[in-house]
């Protein structure tokens, strides 16, 4: 009988991702068993049947991520060079091979000017997008906490956190995080297979098994890998037979410490049309969360962008642009990049006007004005008959605490300046002052009818001096 050679994780032989075929343009090598093989068939699910075909997948058309040499500022080093061997072996994924400096980066094209060789089957398997990688993540108070439990998720797969799971509105990076985690995970242990799988794909992959009579190359595919990265886990709501299928997918790969790592737009409790059995085990591992990034990560976020794209724009056009489009990071690159091709393809400066016209039909007119410190400080301090100095100043008096933290409370709610920001605006007291201001008038506002009528009508105030501005 056909035995297929397999390296020291168990897994079939695969080319090593720096070494280049002898012969351009060969045809793709099958992942998989050759024809005849006998192989061992995963049990089926009630609902499908026993199926005994050898599995073959055509590599998709996929290029390499790329290595960053000499990169300052990377919050972690990449891992051994891709075609070395692991000395750990073993069954699982329990040591990262040893840390090395990344090789200088292959040009595309050989000295013969030759296509480069199409990526190896294990490279396409992964479906990694090569943009998104730990380095390219913009980290901010926002995302701070769940980019950290990725980065610990991928050096130590299968073992503290799983699965893990991340929530968060769209645009925020939820996907940037698990394409990074499995670059990550790639680069620290040789041979490792990830597989990259959005819901929606996952469903229909589990269509056309049925449809196909292919369910066991179905779960071979989700099955047989050492991390699985599912996108947009809330695809699955309302559909029960392949709930059916990933809870046994997920029981699978859990049982043998393999690492899961799920995104959501909601928490797992939100997720109502799940199942309870999937939401209590989204729960056995960490769950974090990813809000709207505040002023200053906009502005990072956009100079970023600029500096990857090589697109040039003034620091007021970035403030401007972050001031504008608050909540979704594509929107706010995408608006980067409509001001710097109107520019060039007009042939004019980027510049503060120009930006205006350009994200003039892109802002709709009736976005809320902007609103300051000041504004809400100077209305604060008239509405109680204090000065702003007193809201500045020490005293601790009962009416100035609260008006000092009604304003407080009032920065975090009406514009986008981060604690220690608006701790500076008061003093130059400690953002921890500002957090208990805000916890406090959340309370009071719930307990009180009169605190609640105070912070009312001072925003209503606040927003009509606002749109006078």
């Amino acid at each position: 009988m056909y035995q297929q050679p397999q390296n020291q994780f168990g897994h079939p032989n695969q080319q090593p991702q720096n070494q280049q075929p002898q012969q351009h343009n060969q045809p793709p090598v099958p992942v998989g068993p050759p024809p005849g093989a006998d192989t061992e068939q995963p049990t089926l699910s009630s609902s499908i049947g026993q199926l005994n075909q050898p599995m073959y997948q055509q590599p998709q058309n996929y290029q390499q991520p790329q290595q960053h040499p000499g990169q300052t500022g990377q919050p972690h080093q990449q891992g051994q060079q891709h075609g070395q061997p692991n000395q750990q072996g073993g069954q699982h994924l329990t040591q990262p091979t040893s840390q090395v400096q990344p090789a200088q980066v292959q040009p595309q094209h050989n000295q013969n000017n030759q296509p480069a060789p199409a990526p190896t089957p294990d490279q396409v398997e992964a479906r990694l997008n090569p943009k998104y990688t730990f380095e390219t993540f913009v980290i901010g108070s926002s995302n701070r906490f769940a980019h950290a439990a990725a980065v610990a998720v991928a050096e130590a797969p299968g073992k503290a956190y799983n699965p893990q799971l991340i929530y968060g509105d769209s645009g925020l990076g939820k996907t940037h995080l698990l394409h990074a985690i499995g670059h990550y995970v790639r680069s620290l242990y040789t041979g490792a297979r990830v597989r990259y799988v959005s819901s929606e794909e996952f469903t229909n992959d589990f269509i056309n098994a049925i449809r196909d009579d292919k369910a066991a190359q179905f779960q071979r595919r989700y099955r047989d890998v050492d991390v699985l990265l599912i996108d947009d886990i809330q695809f699955l709501e309302g559909k029960i037979q392949t709930q059916e299928e990933f809870f046994h997918t997920f029981n699978t790969l859990h049982n043998a410490n393999k690492q899961i790592v799920i995104s959501s737009d909601r928490a797992p409790k939100r997720l109502e049309a799940l199942e309870d059995r999937l939401r209590n085990r989204f729960e056995w591992g960490l769950i974090t969360d990813i809000q709207p990034p505040d002023l200053e990560t906009r502005i990072a976020i956009l100079r970023k962008k600029a500096a990857t794209e090589r697109l040039t724009a003034p620091p007021e056009v970035l403030e401007f642009i972050a001031s504008k489009v608050q909540t979704n990071i594509r929107e706010l690159e995408g608006a980067l990049i409509r001001v710097t091709a109107f520019a060039s393809l007009n042939r004019q400066p980027v510049d503060l006007s120009l930006a205006e016209i350009v994200l003039k039909d892109l802002i709709p007119e009736g976005s809320k004005p902007e609103v300051t410190a000041s504004m809400i400080m100077g209305q604060t301090a008239s509405y109680f008959g204090l000065s702003i100095d007193d809201l500045c100043g020490g005293s601790r008096s009962r009416v100035l605490v609260t008006a000092r933290q009604i304003a407080m409370y009032l920065c975090r709610e009406l514009t986008d300046l981060s604690l220690p920001k608006i701790g500076q605006q008061f003093g130059g007291r400690d953002h921890t002052t500002v957090m208990h201001a805000e916890r406090k008038i959340r309370q009071l506002m719930s307990e009180r009818r009169s605190v609640f009528n105070q912070v009312t009508e001072l925003t209503n105030r606040i927003k009509h001096q606002a749109k006078q501005q």
